[in-house]
């Protein structure tokens, strides 16, 4: 067990392993949720036990104790084309409509993540930093967690119920059983109080 003393030393030599979470961010209120129960519960317990003593351990240039890796996935536009009609007529969608649709995820991607990171900005020792990606959520979620190698990934439940879980599947569930790391699941207020 770590004496407080040793601790104090651990940081004084620069030996203090930050501390990586990520969020997944997408447009639901059980996402953001998830963000406000995080920083709640989870960052205030950290930050007030993690946090150093002395000021020049955590100074502008320094060294943030936590990193808040707030992550939304897009899925990938890839419709080139649309069936027309019998005998294989094909309607091909300009790129000019291709290049709209992804601007505006774009844009979306950006307003989500800027409502996500002001809900961080009151927060002290966190370091927070937003990543977009394109492709299926559960999965670039997982690939993410691994590559940056991350200490808990938090995720909201939608609570989508069996059928609608079956047939479209839960980023969650996914989560839960193919990221390499702990995967905190946050239940919206209104399913926790089933």
């Amino acid at each position: 067990m770590e004496t407080e003393k040793g601790k104090l030393v651990a940081q004084q030599e620069g030996l203090v392993k930050k501390t990586r979470i990520m969020v997944g961010i997408d447009e639901s209120d059980e996402s953001f949720h998830g963000l406000q129960w995080t920083l709640d519960n989870l960052f205030g317990c950290i930050t007030a036990t993690a946090a150093p003593e002395q000021p020049e351990a955590n100074d502008e240039a320094g060294s943030r104790l936590i990193t808040l890796s707030l992550v939304h996935v897009q899925q990938a536009f890839h419709l080139h084309y649309v069936p027309a009609g019998p005998g294989g007529t094909a309607f091909y969608i300009p790129s000019s409509v291709e290049e709209s649709v992804k601007k505006a995820q774009q844009q979306i991607a950006k307003a989500l993540l800027s409502r996500a990171s002001d809900m961080c900005k009151d927060k002290i020792n966190i370091e927070v930093e937003t990543l977009v990606f394109e492709g299926d959520p559960k999965e670039k979620i997982c690939r993410a967690a691994q590559e940056m190698h991350v200490d808990l990934l938090v995720v909201g439940s939608r609570n989508l119920g069996k059928f609608k879980r079956a047939f479209l599947g839960s980023v969650s569930d996914y989560c839960a059983q193919h990221a390499n790391c702990p995967v905190l699941i946050v239940k919206s207020p209104k399913e926790a109080s089933k």
